[in-house]
């Protein structure tokens, strides 16, 4: 085993690496963490977590003086923290909370707290980092707690205050939001919350006492068991009612298309008839919305993936899915004209959101309500976009809603200025630009409206 074949993203832990062998996620525990992982092993604790779908699955494979190498269950599309909605980054806090609480209760603690140790799995966030769980030692601090509050607690409430905008600010704090920063950017009436007092603005003038040496520890005093569990049950109770207070244009959506139940069903039809016979065991659905349409397939998919930028929908996506027990939707909040991109050192630590969907190969892409914000909110040319959809999908379902649809004459009317510009946005240079890339299969109108649904095929 070579620590060179480490994924880039684990070489931070001394206790271990990831490394990908035929497409199976394998870990190398390193001796140091021999003593740890033996005891978590034989007592049983994995398992328990693993039972209640708390940590990610694994096997071990192999096991000798120098190292053990346990195989992990493998996920098929990773999301990172800036790309989950409100309640899912909620849903993931709760998880580390959990976990800290019943690793105490257990002997144990959490070493480490990042977000990226969290992965969305069967409609619920999960636990991804066996190697992260220590002895607890008597009396001690939590170690992780201060990167709870840079990666959980800080942006939630900044979110809770601000937007949910504020939870892509990890992208650019991959360690976490500073704790002053966070303080900073807090109303002035949060000091007057002991809670938020204690947990951010207190930490942040002790960070400013202290300097980089200070890691979020006790510097004076001991912190008892019970102590650390009465932290963790306020922070459990006070996340646990934090709520958005932004509006979105996404609860209204369907009312600004002016779609009739019959363009509706006719829609759904042939969106089904194509994908009936292509038989797909994966897709992707970009500007997905709240999911509905993947939802009125009948074809089951063993993944689909369904992302759009507005967090709300998304959001209620994630609660409808969790309801409903459909464990083979994935939402996530994207940009289209704005992917996550690579970042972390040498920009390999969290791969970008195309390359992350090219390893995924989605057999059919569903593009159905973009193209008209991707060309007129956007600017983006016909031929741009068709250049990104052929990127990662052999099969592409793309709507065509003509400049006599509603929604795209309240887009162009916002683009009155630029009227000659906005010529392009017509069928017949759609469809040339896009043949550049893409064989057209089919085509068919959506009887009652004026949109067009495409069928397409890259070209080889």
């Amino acid at each position: 085993m070579n620590a060179k074949n480490a994924h880039a993203s684990s070489f931070r832990d001394p206790s271990g690496y990831i490394f990908v062998e035929d497409g199976k996620i394998n870990r190398v525990i390193n001796p140091i963490y021999f003593e740890q992982y033996k005891a978590l092993r034989d007592s049983g604790f994995y398992q328990n977590l693993i039972k209640n779908d708390l940590l990610i699955a694994h096997k071990e494979i192999s096991s000798s003086e120098d190292n053990v190498v346990i195989q992990a269950e493998k996920i098929p599309f990773i999301t990172y923290p800036y790309e989950w909605s409100f309640n899912m980054y909620k849903e993931a806090a709760l998880l580390i909370l959990r976990l800290q609480k019943y690793s105490l209760e257990h002997g144990f603690s959490l070493k480490d707290a990042t977000a990226f140790n969290i992965a969305f799995h069967k409609s619920k966030a999960i636990f991804i980092d066996t190697l992260s769980f220590d002895f607890y030692e008597e009396d001690s601090p939590w170690r992780a707690y201060k990167q709870f509050i840079m990666h959980f607690f800080g942006p939630l409430v900044l979110a809770h205050y601000h937007g949910a905008q504020q939870l892509k600010l990890l992208s650019n704090f991959i360690d976490g939001i500073p704790v002053k920063m966070i303080s900073s950017m807090l109303p002035l009436k949060t000091k007057l919350s002991p809670l938020l007092y204690s947990n951010i603005h207190l930490l942040a003038k002790l960070e400013d006492k202290h300097n980089e040496d200070y890691k979020g520890e006790a510097k004076a005093g001991k912190l008892t068991k019970k102590g650390q569990l009465n932290i963790i049950e306020s922070l459990y109770g006070y996340i646990k009612k934090l709520e958005l207070k932004e509006a979105s244009e996404w609860g209204n959506y369907y009312d600004k298309i002016n779609y009739s139940d019959e363009a509706f069903v006719e829609k759904s039809r042939i969106i089904n008839d194509w994908v009936n016979t292509l038989q797909p065991k994966s897709l992707i659905d970009i500007g997905g919305n709240d999911g509905t349409f993947v939802r009125k397939l009948e074809q089951s998919v063993e993944t689909a993936l369904v992302c759009d930028i507005d967090n709300n929908a998304i959001d209620f996506n994630h609660k409808t899915m969790k309801l409903a027990k459909e464990d083979y939707m994935l939402p996530f909040v994207l940009d289209v004209l704005n992917p996550s991109a690579a970042i972390g050192l040498n920009n390999t630590e969290r791969d970008s959101f195309l390359d992350r969907v090219k390893a995924f190969a989605p057999d059919i892409t569903l593009a159905l309500a973009v193209i008209h914000h991707m060309s007129l909110s956007g600017n983006v040319p016909f031929d741009r976009s068709a250049e990104f959809f052929a990127t990662f999908s052999e099969h592409l379902i793309i709507e065509f809603p003509k400049r006599e649809d509603s929604w795209v004459k309240r887009l162009l009317k916002n683009k009155m200025d630029f009227k000659d510009h906005f010529g392009f946005y017509n069928l017949v240079e759609f469809k040339n630009s896009y043949q550049k890339y893409f064989n057209i299969l089919e085509e068919e109108v959506v009887a009652d409206s004026e949109r067009i649904l495409f069928l397409m095929e890259v070209k080889q």
